[in-house]
């Protein structure tokens, strides 16, 4: 749960910074976070929650995510660059950051799970 609070003030802190620098694109910074971020929150509550009552699911569920994920983010991305007025440059381009960062934070969770098994 730890690591889900430290994603959502990274990313207000990442969010201030760039309205501060980039007043004009905050709300294509918004929406290129924000799915990410939801996403992100969910899974690494579930990786937890699943690895600490029966690690042998895990896999299962990693799988799962990335199939729903796929699915989402492929909507999600869509439907804000057809059906919105943002700039799809910066939005698509938060939507990467944010992306890559946050999946990077997963997968820092896992190794940090699998490495205090292992000790």
């Amino acid at each position: 749960m730890k690591s889900a609070l430290y994603m959502t003030v990274a990313c207000a802190l990442s969010l201030a910074l760039s309205a501060a620098v980039a007043p004009g694109i905050v709300a294509e910074i918004v929406a290129g976070m924000a799915a990410p971020l939801v996403v992100a929150i969910a899974t690494t509550v579930a990786i937890e929650r699943v690895y600490r009552l029966n690690p042998r699911r895990l896999t299962p569920l990693m799988i799962k995510a990335f199939g729903t994920k796929m699915v989402l983010f492929g909507g999600y991305v869509g439907a804000v660059v057809t059906l919105t007025a943002l700039n799809p440059i910066p939005f698509v381009l938060s939507f990467c950051v944010y992306f890559i960062g946050l999946h990077m934070t997963e997968a820092w969770l896992l190794r940090s799970l699998f490495a205090d098994a292992n000790s």
